[in-house]
C-alpha cells in the first residue's frame, strides 16, 4: 500500500517531507516545494519516517548524486510495519538528467519531476495517484514532468510561508557559461533573471516574516539582470532591498569571476547592509588548466579582480571552489592551485575531486587523471585550505562586532551565530534568542569557527570598514 494520496480531492490529508541534498538553490526550492504542498493541504513533518509523501531533490554536480538518490528510494520503498510505504518524488537535477531512466532503475518511484516543473508537483501526484498500479511499469514511473517550459516556475508558485531570521532568494537561475566539467546549463537551462519588482515582493514578505538577512542566490548570481535590461542588475537590487526597513543584511552567491562588474564592487563600499564576504570560485590556480575548463577568466584576471575588491572594501573576506585533478592537471599545475590559496588568503574554501559528469566535454578528455593522484592532491589542498582559515579566525580575535543568531551551541547556554564574514561564532550569552542579533567581543579563533563573548555595543560595519 502507497501513502495515503488521494486522486479525487487537492486537499489529501497527508504529511510530506523535503530531502534536500547539495547548494543553496536546492533549498530554496525544497522550501518552495514545501510551499506547493501545503497550499494543496499537505502537512510538513520533520522525518522522512513519519511521511506519507518524500520528496527527495538531488544535485547532479558531484559524483555519486545519483547512487545517494537510489540508496533513499531502496530505503523507503521497504515496507512499514502496517504495509504502507510513502509516495516518492525523484526532483531536482539528477531528476532532470536521468529522467524515465530513474523510474525504470527503481520501479517505486512515484514522481519524477525537474527543478524548471516543479510548481508542477501537487498535479503530478494526483496524476500518479489516478494511474493504477500495474501500469507502473509501461510508465516507467507514473508521473514525469522534466520539461523546461517558457513560463517560469516563479509565476506559479504561492507565497512564501518562509519563517526565521535568515532566507534565501532566488534571483537568477541557470548557466550561459559552459564550463567543460558542469552539468548545471543541461539541468537547468540558460541563465534567466526573475522580474525586479517580483523579487523586491519577495523580499518585503520575507522581512514582514522576519528575516533580518536575506542572501541572493543563483547559479550565477552575479549575472543577474544581464538579460533584462532596463536599470536591473544585482547592485541595482541590492541597493534597492537596502532600503527595507527591517532588513539588516544582505549576501549573494554563487558568482563568476567574469562577471564581477565594477558597479558590484563599489556596492561592496557604499552599501552598509552587504555583507564584507564573498564566495568567488576560481576552481584552478592555472591558467592552462582555467582555459580547459573554458572558465573564461586567468589567474591574473581573477586575482586582479580580488585586488580591486580588497581597495573597494578591505575588510572582505574571500571563499572559493576549487577543483583537484581536472583532465591533463599537471604537478606544477597542482602548484599553481596551492600558490593563489596561499596568496589569496581564503577565510574558508571548498574543495573537490573532479569527477566525470556524462555528457560533458571533460569527461571525454584524454590524460584523465588517476584516482590516487586526485586524492593525494585533495588532501594537500584541503590543508592548505584548512590553515588559511585558521589564520583568518585567529587575525579575527580582538574584533569587536555583531553575529546573527542562528542555533543552540551544544552547551548550556551557548548558541551559534554567524559574524559579517560569516564565521561561525559560538557565545555564551543570557537574555537572547535565535534570530537575534548581538553585539560581541570574538575572542579565540578555531579551524572552523570563532568564539565571543557579549559586549555592550558593537561599531558599525561602516566604522569597521574605515578602521580595516
Amino acid at each position: 500500500m502507497v501513502g495515503r494520496l488521494s486522486s479525487e480531492s487537492s486537499q489529501p490529508v497527508s504529511r510530506y517531507h523535503v530531502k534536500s541534498f547539495g547548494c543553496q538553490m536546492n533549498v530554496y526550492d525544497s522550501e518552495r516545494m514545501g510551499d506547493l504542498l501545503a497550499a494543496d493541504g499537505h502537512v510538513a513533518v520533520d522525518s522522512a519516517d513519519a511521511a506519507d509523501i518524500v520528496v527527495l531533490n538531488t544535485c547532479h554536480i558531484r559524483e555519486k548524486a545519483a547512487e545517494k538518490l537510489y540508496s533513499d528510494i531502496g530505503r523507503l520503498k521497504k515496507p512499514r510495519a502496517d504495509g504502507s510505504r510513502p509516495v516518492i518524488v525523484a526532483a531536482g537535477c539528477v531528476a532532470q538528467a536521468e529522467g524515465a531512466e530513474i523510474g525504470r532503475r527503481a520501479p517505486a518511484v512515484d514522481v519524477i519531476v525537474g527543478p524548471l516543473a516543479y510548481h508542477n508537483l501537487p498535479a503530478l501526484l494526483r496524476e500518479a495517484a489516478a494511474i493504477p498500479a500495474d501500469a507502473r511499469g509501461a510508465r516507467w514511473g507514473r508521473a514525469i514532468d522534466t520539461d523546461m517550459p517558457a513560463s517560469p516556475k516563479f509565476d506559479h508558485l504561492p507565497a512564501r510561508r518562509h519563517q526565521g531570521a535568515s532566507a534565501f532568494l532566488t534571483v537568477q537561475e541557470g548557466c550561459d557559461k559552459f564550463c567543460t566539467f558542469c552539468v548545471v546549463p543541461y539541468t537547468r537551462g540558460g541563465e534567466v533573471s526573475r522580474p525586479f519588482a517580483d523579487l523586491v515582493r519577495e523580499a518585503e514578505t520575507l522581512v514582514a516574516a522576519g528575516a533580518v538577512e536575506i542572501t541572493l542566490i543563483g547559479q550565477n548570481v552575479n549575472a543577474y539582470g544581464l538579460e533584462l535590461g532596463g536599470g536591473a542588475t544585482l547592485p541595482a537590487l541590492i541597493a534597492e532591498l537596502a532600503q527595507l526597513e527591517g532588513l539588516k543584511r544582505i549576501r549573494y552567491t554563487t558568482s563568476h569571476p567574469r562577471d564581477m562588474t565594477r558597479a558590484l564592487i563599489d556596492a561592496h563600499a557604499e552599501i552598509p547592509k552587504l555583507m564584507p564576504y564573498l564566495h568567488l570560485p576560481v576552481q584552478s590556480g592555472s591558467s592552462r588548466i582555467l582555459k580547459a575548463m573554458n572558465r573564461a577568466h586567468t589567474r591574473e584576471s581573477y586575482l586582479a579582480t580580488l585586488a580591486e575588491l580588497r581597495a573597494a572594501r578591505p575588510d572582505i573576506a574571500l571563499s572559493g571552489d576549487f577543483i583537484v585533478g581536472f583532465p591533463g592537471e599537471t604537478e606544477a599545475d597542482f602548484a599553481d592551485t596551492l600558490r593563489i590559496v596561499s596568496e589569496v588568503g581564503y577565510a574558508q574554501a571548498y574543495s573537490f575531486k573532479y569527477s566525470q559528469r556524462p555528457g560533458t566535454p571533460a569527461a571525454t578528455m584524454a590524460d584523465q587523471v588517476p584516482e590516487a593522484v586526485k586524492e593525494e592532491r585533495l588532501a594537500r589542498l584541503q590543508a592548505a585550505i584548512t590553515a588559511g582559515a585558521h589564520a583568518f579566525n585567529l587575525a579575527s580575535v580582538g574584533r569587536h562586532t555583531e553575529i546573527l543568531l542562528e542555533r543552540p551551541g551544544r552547551k548550556p547556554g551557548q548558541l551559534i551565530g554567524k559574524t559579517p564574514w560569516l564565521q561561525s561564532a559560538v557565545v555564551s550569552v543570557t537574555g537572547a534568542k535565535i534570530g537575534d542579533l548581538i553585539a560581541v567581543e570574538i575572542t579565540e579563533g578555531q579551524p572552523n569557527s570563532v568564539e565571543a563573548r557579549p559586549v555592550d555595543r558593537a561599531p558599525s560595519l561602516p566604522a569597521e570598514r574605515a578602521a580595516a
